[in-house]
């Protein structure tokens, strides 16, 4: 069920377009499978572009596009069918939106590693470079060319050659603590009460 694709402009039989408060609007019933399909197809439509407005970092601009999909939904307490709809709808678009960040991620993984080989071959190139250069010149500071200039500076860097070797005032201690959350459920369910802590019951969903 391809709804979330444009609608042709040939099969526009409906009188006007969604707008962004499309998911407001009530679903028209005709009666013709094809028309039934259109009218899903809108409504998935008009939910995405109420989706969009959730990618500003405006956070009354986000709770007003909730908001505006909540009041969408509750509008058809009464009536099963419409809500059904919408709802279905919704998670048409949450579907697409979590198939598409799964494949950005997966782009963005592919795109690091290419970043990564692209760096160390040009790390590999600049040592090579800078090699041949002071292999000819040992005493140069500096390379000048058509377009590029090779530079360097002095600087000094501590190497640990051996760390156990060192005396216990040349180690730096670091200490950190970070709450035991296994061991605080353990005790919560068991009946005691823990000053900073609670146990919060949750219910997850997802669609399928």
């Amino acid at each position: 069920m391809a709804v979330l694709t444009p609608i042709p402009s040939s099969a526009a039989v409906v009188e006007s377009p969604p707008s962004a408060a499309g998911p407001a609007c009530s679903l028209l019933r005709s009666g013709s499978l094809w028309q039934l399909g259109i009218e899903a197809q809108e409504l998935t439509t008009a939910i995405g572009q109420l989706a969009q407005q959730l990618e500003t970092d405006d956070p009354e601009q986000r709770a007003l596009a909730l908001a505006e999909l909540e009041a969408a939904l509750l509008a058809e307490e009464g009536n099963k069918e419409a809500l059904a709809a919408k709802a279905d709808a919704t998670c048409w678009v949450i579907e697409h939106l979590r198939g598409q960040a799964a494949y950005r991620q997966q782009q963005a993984k592919r795109l690091s590693n290419l970043a990564r080989g692209d760096a160390g071959r040009a790390d590999a190139l600049e040592e090579s470079l800078v090699f041949v250069l002071t292999q000819l010149q040992p005493a140069a500071t500096r390379f000048s060319f058509p377009d590029h200039e090779l530079s360097s500076r002095k600087s000094q860097a501590v190497v640990i050659d051996n760390e156990e070797a060192l005396d216990p005032e040349w180690l730096a201690v670091k200490t950190t603590t970070q709450p035991d959350k296994a061991a605080i459920k353990e005790a919560l369910k068991a009946g005691r009460q823990i000053a900073g802590a609670q146990l919060l019951s949750r219910r997850s969903w997802r669609i399928h």
